[in-house]
């Protein structure tokens, strides 16, 4: 596991999840830990379990 700070893109605070090192790519929804709003988060991990990518995108439209 690996703890990921970044800023929630409705609220602007810096949050952190824990994302699984063992699954290369993943997309899921976790709640904001401040403000409670969806994050859909897209993940991406190399076959070192580096991280690759990150997006904390909003579901608002």
């Amino acid at each position: 596991m690996l703890e990921y700070f970044f800023q929630c893109p409705y609220c602007w605070e810096e949050i952190s999840m824990l994302l699984d090192t063992s699954i290369l790519n993943t997309t899921y929804i976790e709640d904001c830990e401040v403000c409670c709003s969806p994050i859909e988060l897209n993940v991406s991990f190399d076959n070192n379990q580096n991280l690759e990518s990150f997006s904390a995108i909003s579901l608002e439209q």
